[in-house]
């Protein structure tokens, strides 16, 4: 088997291991021996100590025809391999039972993974859990380095192209020119280390700024810590992928810290369950999550997290996908807990940053993803809605019919369907784990929560319509996921295969295909643990990776190539240490890729002609829509070589499923090989009485039209009517028929099932469109930032769906379309998309351009709306910024347009947008966008996402009917009107029929309500008695006000409901004409946005008694660099580049628990830039991020901490900064204290080295020069209840009630971990 040198001696056994949370699974083959499939327990100490070893041990005993006794090491004479996969580092990860370790990180940046990118994992948590750090002390060190240059130096003010000067600049491993700023502080390290010993640390993990190109201080520092005494030495530059970004690479330094040591540990004690204690002359190799094999001795915990969902990935590559028609396959992995879906097209699809239990980890992995529904998963009747998870009733107590009280689950579904047959399953239930499945608990049950819905609703459905519902939901939830990696990367889905595998998929798989328009289903003979069959087939895997900073050209091609030639022999050296031939290595070429101006990097893989370019250019087309002008330069960031060492032919079931397919002829099933009749549930039918199948009695060649079920050993099919199973030698491949298989929905009563479904539809598609908006965009602030939202509404512009992106545009994006359609009335037709960000016609401020696109049905009417708004970072304005700090007047915010016709006959109008976009020049000290291409681009990357809205909706009512699409919409607005009510009615019971609130601005400005709830559920805000509108630029456009309220609802009302027109419907809103909150045409917004909004949040929640004040601020941070000349040498007006944030700060504590530091609050959520992304692209050093200890008010809960952040000038800058909170603390509730204000400081480098430190008070813009600092101190969070004070027994008892529901952190999200980054966590 090419490399695999065989035993002389000997059975010549290989085996594959999977030890899953659940269950362990175990394949085997021997020559001229039938293969071993076992499934057992993974922990199960009564009979054994390691699941793995208790495997290998079976199988041993089989092969031998003798049982090898427990306890007894295990003979190696007959072993030739063992592949494992385990998840040892993904429970440990999970469960946060790693190994105590501290992280030493560059000064300045202790709190750097506590703040990682700023956002909250879930979006509408009132109380906000953010995931735990990993490491249990760290430590700053003195050192600091930068690079020298910057990415958007226009003019080339820094030479780079110089000799080195030791110690002082110093070339990097990409040939980026480094700045040592301070040395290494050697005795300082040691000192530090020193004092960790003693606190009995054995593992350290090392951060330092830059040092993925410049590593030579954590290298030391790792030296000096070896010669400390620890035992384990994490390196972020050797540990993690060597990419730019500190975030993901000092997160994945403290996971290798963390996990290693314990999968070393295990691998000690695995080993010595072997004679001799060692593994010697056998070839034992670990799964690790790139989809490779690695010899044990090599495995590591960071590069093991998702071991055996990649083999699960692997084996479904090896043996559904056929080479020969080159079919692309979607990977579907159902289980207990979760869904791992992904894709595989001819090779192995990859990411370098992902999420992982809420761990950021920056290290090759396949793009798997997870979604929180899997068999365990628990069903709720919520708000009036069908909810499948994301809580799992997992092992323990496990779903109802395992006997032991647990709640209803999917697989109770399934199993009241007649979709799992008990008598075919193992009797391994109850306390005794001895009895089958409870079949009568789960009808019980199930016949209670009809009652109980039915009773609600005043429908009469059975009981069986009730659990299919929940499988309809559940699947809907599936594929969604499903959608994201297939159409959101360009590739149309029913182009697809779907590869079926996990003990809970073959129930699913045949209804999820229908939903995707998947024509062809295939399973496995060993998809139930396909995991472990895929490390038999997978490759023994190295790869190398390099920093570069080259412009892609013929020039560059020479370096390139050399340094790809370096890493080949790095990969072969590697290789061959494993017992890999020379002969027997595939080597796998890229280069990753990025237009000048981006943050978006592509790894190209090397295509057959070498034209790096070439393909570059064909796969960004194919994933963004569009490529840049051919002007545009490419960067070369990294060079990557994948070394493959072949272990044999182990495509060999993907080649025979191609042969078959194509030349097996096929003949119907004889019904006297059926076992048994019995009734199964399918939508269209109802009950049916289906034939079942034990697929070991059929033969290849057989086919059988569904209804059926097919069972064998450890899996359940489930045949659709309709569809057509094909037996095949080693598969079953499920064919469905559209025609024969569909089940339009045709009544036009409304059922609480589809509403549930069309719920996860229309979302969906809002959904795609933010994620085509993102892909498209040019700007960092739309593709980076995610600073975006995109929503569906109805014909009369209501609100439908909002995907919740940005808070702040909830809700409010409904009165940008309702200005256009009263304006457009009966007059728009196909092909026109209008455009608009004027606060009078429905925006926020003139930065986010709204793009809004109509749908017309076969009426030739106005079905739908869809709109994406973006922010845009620059439409002109004063000072060369949108968001000028002194503002007071509107037009010196930048471009305004009330309406602007983009597109008209499907003619996108460039000319008059520029002209638009440019006449902010014509007013005294403003100048026209800088940026055209930029907003060009983005505009049409608004335009593109709307096209795709278009087309799911049309799609959707080709396949639904307009009309019914349209019932569905109407009743998914009004679901959500009833899930307010009902808590605004109880809200009456608790806290009365009448609330107040009232909150100061720092300049004075008063924010008055007055909640006036009545006994109906409807509510009344009346905002009278706020002050009158501001000559600042604080005021707040109406729409303000109205997402204020949508987004606070949701946050009482504390669970998912749909985001829609409906929430406001039982509101009346009174906002006086001329307050800030309501103001005239002509004064200044910019800031209202950002600010105001929060305050309006925080009264809102004071009002409810609700939370403390959080920062109530998003501290918008902007500088400015000059730079650019005219065709006569003159400088250009306004900026050559220009940056923004908003930066965290503390939320408000709750009743329930405190305040978390550090996070992006209420009505926004967009990230904060990496300091490495930070310093190459800016003349900028960011000199501290860090916690603000002590900020958050005291209280029984304290609230939330603010930061510091402290940005060092490169070269001169305007700096810019809009706050609040910096006169009028942020107020506790019931007694708690005041959170700490804010500060804004420029803190002035003198001639003689001395600094000034000066107040730039809440709003100011200067212009600082090379050395100055801009120093922000964000607010803490309010306090909640007299410090010192205990809570009440119903306080307590409100906590616990609260704790019941977990936060669940994803096992992987991968390629969807940006995007879903402001996705609120919503399922």
């Amino acid at each position: 088997m090419g490399s695999i040198t065989p035993n002389p001696s000997g059975k010549r056994i290989k085996i594959a291991v999977d030890r899953g949370g659940t269950f362990t699974d175990v394949w085997a083959s021997a020559p001229n021996e039938p293969d071993v499939v076992l499934k057992l327990l993974s922990v199960d100490p009564g009979n054994y100590q390691d699941a793995p070893t208790e495997g290998i041990r079976r199988v041993l005993s089989i092969y031998g025809g003798f049982e090898i006794p427990r306890g007894v090491p295990l003979p190696k004479q007959d072993l030739d391999i063992v592949r494992m996969g385990t998840t040892v580092a993904t429970n440990a990860l999970l469960e946060r039972k790693g190994r105590r370790h501290a992280l030493l990180v560059t000064k300045g940046f202790r709190d750097l993974l506590r703040i990682g990118y700023q956002s909250r994992p879930r979006l509408f948590d009132l109380d906000i859990v953010k995931p735990e750090v990993l490491f249990s002390e760290v430590r700053e060190i003195e050192e600091r380095v930068t690079i020298e240059g910057f990415d958007e130096d226009i003019d080339g003010t820094v030479k780079t192209d110089v000799d080195e000067i030791p110690g002082v600049l110093v070339r990097g491993s990409s040939g980026d020119l480094m700045r040592i700023l301070k040395p290494l502080d050697e005795s300082g390290v040691k000192d530090t280390l020193q004092e960790l010993r003693q606190m009995g640390m054995e593992s350290v993990a090392i951060c330092f700024t830059h040092s993925h190109i410049f590593g030579g201080h954590e290298r030391r520092v790792g030296e000096l810590a070896e010669e400390a005494g620890f035992n384990h030495i994490s390196l972020s530059s050797e540990v993690a992928a060597k990419m730019i970004k500190m975030v993901p690479r000092g997160s994945s330094a403290s996971a290798d810290a963390y996990l290693t040591p314990e999968i070393k540990q295990y691998l000690r004690g695995f080993v010595k369950g072997f004679e001799g204690s060692h593994l010697n002359n056998v070839k034992c190799d670990f799964m690790q999550s790139d989809g490779g094999l690695v010899n044990y001795k090599g495995f590591s915990g960071l590069k093991g997290i998702l071991s055996g969902p990649a083999g699960g990935v692997v084996g479904c590559a090896r043996t559904c996908y056929e080479a020969a028609s080159k079919t692309p396959i979607v990977c579907f992995d159902m289980g207990g807990t979760s869904t791992d879906v992904s894709r595989f097209g001819g090779t192995f699809e990859h990411v370098f940053e992902s999420t992982t239990a809420g761990v950021t980890i920056q290290s090759p992995q396949l793009d798997i993803n997870t979604v929180a529904a899997g068999g365990g998963s628990i069903l709720f009747w919520r708000n009036g809605l069908f909810a499948v998870g994301p809580e799992s009733a997992s092992s323990h107590p496990g779903p109802a019919s395992y006997r032991k009280g647990g709640p209803l689950t999917v697989t109770d579904a399934n199993l009241f369907l007649g979709r799992l047959v008990p008598d075919y399953f193992p009797k391994i239930f109850g306390g005794s784990e001895k009895e089958a499945l409870d079949a009568d608990v789960v009808a019980g049950k199930f016949v209670e929560l009809t009652r109980s819905i039915n009773a609600e609703t005043g429908k009469s459905m059975s009981p069986e319509e009730i659990a299919y519902g929940y499988l309809d939901v559940a699947n809907e939830a599936m594929c969604r996921p499903i959608r994201s990696l297939t159409e959101g990367k360009g590739y149309e889905i029913s182009k697809h295969r779907l590869g079926v595998f996990g003990g809970a998929g073959g129930q699913h798989a045949c209804e999820i295909a229908l939903k995707l328009g998947i024509q062809t289903l295939i399973i496995h003979k060993y998809s139930s643990i396909l995991s472990a069959y895929g490390m038999a087939l997978a490759d023994v895997i190295h790869e190398e990776q390099e920093p570069t900073n080259e412009f892609y050209n013929r020039q560059s091609l020479n370096i390139l190539s050399q340094r790809v030639e370096g890493l080949k022999k790095k990969v072969s050296t590697q290789l061959r240490q494993q017992g890999i031939l020379e002969e027997d290595i595939e080597y796998e070429c890229y280069l990753n890729m990025r237009y000048q101006g981006t943050e978006t990097a592509m790894m190209v893989l090397r295509p057959a002609d070498g034209d790096y370019e070439a393909e570059f250019l064909r796969i960004h087309l194919r994933e963004f829509s569009f490529v840049f002008p051919a002007a545009r330069s490419i960067l070369v960031d990294d060079v990557r070589v994948r070394g493959i060492g072949k272990s044999g032919t182990n495509d060999e079931d993907g080649q025979r499923l191609g042969e078959e397919l194509a030349n097996m002829k096929l003949r119907s099933v004889l019904e006297s090989l059926a076992e048994k009749e019995t009734s199964v549930y399918f939508k269209s039918g109802g009950m049916q009485t289906t034939p079942l199948y034990m697929l070991e009695k059929l033969s290849p060649g057989m086919s059988i039209i569904g209804p059926a079920v097919i069972i064998d050993k450890t899996q359940t099919l489930v045949i659709i009517p309709g569809a057509e199973a094909r037996i095949l030698t080693s598969h079953v491949v499920i064919e469905i028929n559209a025609s024969k298989t569909s089940t339009a929905y045709a009544s036009l009563t409304v059922d609480p099932i589809q509403l549930s479904v069309f719920g996860h539809r229309f979302m969906s598609i809002a959904e795609q469109m933010g994620r085509t908006l993102q892909k498209t965009a040019v700007s960092l602030n739309i593709k980076e930032r995610l600073d975006f939202s995109c929503a569906i509404f109805g014909p009369d512009a209501g609100l439908v769906a909002n995907a919740p992106h940005i808070p702040v545009h909830l809700g409010s994006m409904s009165y940008a379309v309702q200005y256009q359609h009263e304006l457009y009335k009966g007059q728009l037709k196909p092909g026109d998309v209008l455009c608009s960000n004027h606060p009078e016609s429905g925006g926020t401020h003139l930065p986010d351009i709204t793009v809004i696109t109509p749908i017309f049905g076969d009426d030739r009417q106005v079905a739908f709306y869809v709109a994406a708004r973006g922010h845009h970072t620059d439409i002109g304005g004063y000072n060369g910024t949108s968001m000028p700090p002194e503002s007071t007047e509107l037009w010196q915010e930048g471009a305004q347009m009330r309406s602007f016709k983009l597109i008209e006959n499907d003619y996108f109008d460039e000319e008059g947008i520029i002209k638009v976009l440019l006449e902010p020049a014509k007013y005294p000290g403003c100048n026209g966008s800088r940026r055209l291409s930029d907003n060009i681009s983005d505009l049409k990357a608004q335009v593109a996402a709307n096209n795709k809205g278009a087309t799911l909706i049309k799609a959707l009512m080709s396949e639904y009917t307009q009309e019914i699409v349209q019932l569905y919409m109407l009743a998914i607005q009004n679901n959500a009107e009833i899930a307010v009510r009902s808590y605004l009615s109880q809200a009456l019971k608790t806290l009365g029929p009448k609330l107040s609130a009232v909150d100061s601005m720092d300049n004075g400005s008063e924010i008055h309500l007055d909640v006036s709830i009545s006994e109906n559920g409807t509510a009344v805000f009346d905002f009278t008695g706020t002050g009158c509108e501001m000559l600042s630029n604080l005021n707040a456009p109406p729409a303000i006000t109205y997402s204020a309220i949508i987004y606070a609802l949701r946050l009482l009302i504390g669970s998912d409901i749909p985001m829609n027109q409906g929430c406001l419907a039982p509101i009346s809103v009174i906002l006086p004409q001329g307050s800030f909150l309501n103001p005239s045409a002509g004064p200044a917004v910019c800031a209202g946005n950002t600010q105001t909004s929060q305050r309006v949040v925080d009264v809102i929640l004071r009002a409810f008694s609700a939370a403390a004040a959080s920062q109530g601020c998003m501290n918008c941070l902007g500088f400015f660099g000059s730079g650019g000349s005219d065709a006569d040498g003159n400088p250009l007006p306004g900026s050559a580049y220009a940056f923004g944030e908003t930066i965290a700060g503390g939320s408000g504590a709750t009743s329930r628990q405190h305040g978390a530091n550090a996070v992006a609050v209420h009505m926004t959520n967009t990230r904060i830039t990496d300091p490495e992304s930070l310093e190459k692209r800016y003349p900028v050093i960011l000199r501290e991020f860090s916690i603000r200890d002590g900020s958050g008010g005291r209280g029984v809960h304290n609230g939330g901490d603010g930061v510091v952040r402290d940005i060092e000038c490169r070269a001169p800058l305007k700096f810019s900064v809009i706050t609040e909170r910096r006169v009028i603390a942020p107020y506790g509730i019931e007694g708690g204290g005041e959170g700490g204000k804010g500060a804004n400081y420029w803190v002035k480098k003198n001639l003689d080295g001395t600094e000034r430190w000066v107040s730039m008070g809440p709003k100011n813009m200067v212009q600082m020069q090379v050395g100055d600092r801009c120093v922000i101190h964000t607010p803490g969070g309010g306090g909640w209840g007299i410090p010192g004070s205990t809570i009440t027994k119903a306080q307590a008892e409100d906590k616990a009630l609260d704790e019941v529901g977990i936060v669940h952190f994803p096992r992987a999200v991968e390629s969807l971990a940006a995007f879903k980054a402001t996705q609120g966590g919503q399922h």
